[in-house]
């Protein structure tokens, strides 16, 4: 490999490299922040001596989510909606994706029409939740996964991976007696697992981080996703900040009180998940999808 020395491609690098190092302190700092406003005292952080490190380092913050039950049992929740309804999307998405990817299908247009019309027009949020209603879906887990179980731009995103792989492959495997269902399961799902990976983290992230569909189709408190219990405690805290505002409660009640020290708490319960799983599944964002399948 040949490399530049020259004075332009050295100006080049550094300031490359700067721009990376001021992308990776706005990225990193609000996670250091959440992560350090959770472990340091209400009082500490009601004088703003927080930064990115703690003060009066306490874990009282997480022990009283912990011991209150409400925020691991929505945590619970938030990961059997997650699962459940990242394995209906990938299922409905690949399955639909690869049907209208084959040139063979009969009315493949109309099916990729059809498709295309929902990524433009919907009922809207009343008649969604009529319709959820009257199938008798509402308050259960259903509501949360099977509404949005397939995004139409995943879906085109699949197609066209699907698209990609050579027809050699197909037209080989249908001389060997291989039906369509052979073809997508042990042929074209390995040769498009980047794509998979990314859009199955895509709808993992979706699921994780909804909260507004909890609020139209839940009704029990105790189904509740962690997003949801995350922005009662936010909500909570910022009536408060109102009423020392309006001088209905002293900033002694503030100082004293867990409410925020709990926000980041959960905020950082809330994040943790997907920066967890996010450096194992790294390496498909950039591996090609078509390494390997020409092979002989």
């Amino acid at each position: 490999m040949i490399r530049d020395h020259s004075l332009s491609s050295k100006i080049l690098d550094i300031a490359v490299h700067a721009v990376m190092i001021v992308i990776l302190i706005v990225t990193i700092y609000p996670v250091l922040y959440v992560l350090s406003a959770s472990l340091s005292s209400p009082t500490a952080y009601n004088l703003g001596k927080v930064t990115i490190f703690p003060v009066d380092v306490t874990l009282k913050a997480y022990r009283l989510i912990w011991e209150a039950k409400t925020v691991p049992l929505s945590f619970l929740n938030s990961v059997v909606y997650t699962t459940i309804g990242t394995a209906i999307s990938m299922l409905l998405t690949t399955s639909l994706a690869y049907a209208i990817s084959r040139k063979k299908l009969t009315l493949r247009r109309f099916y990729m029409v059809f498709v295309l019309i929902t990524m433009y027009f919907n009922g809207g949020m009343i008649t969604n939740f009529i319709l959820v209603k009257n199938l008798g879906l509402y308050n259960t887990l259903w509501a949360i996964v099977l509404p949005t179980a397939v995004s139409t731009y995943y879906l085109i995103i699949m197609r066209s991976y699907f698209q990609s792989v050579p027809e050699e492959l197909n037209e080989s495997a249908y001389l060997d007696g291989a039906n369509d269902l052979v073809i997508f399961i042990r042929i074209t799902l390995p040769l498009s697992m980047a794509a998979l990976v990314t859009i199955g983290l895509f709808y993992a992230v979706n699921y994780w981080n909804a909260w507004f569909s909890s609020l139209l189709y839940l009704k029990d408190t105790d189904k509740y996703p962690l997003q949801m219990v995350l922005r009662q405690i936010i909500i909570r805290s910022e009536l408060l900040m109102q009423s020392i505002k309006a001088g209905e409660a002293s900033a002694s009640e503030m100082a004293s009180t867990d409410v925020t020290s709990i926000k980041y708490a959960t905020l950082f319960v809330s994040i943790g998940p997907m920066m967890i799983l996010y450096p194992f599944i790294q390496k498909y964002f950039v591996k090609g999808v078509m390494i390997g399948s020409l092979k002989g």
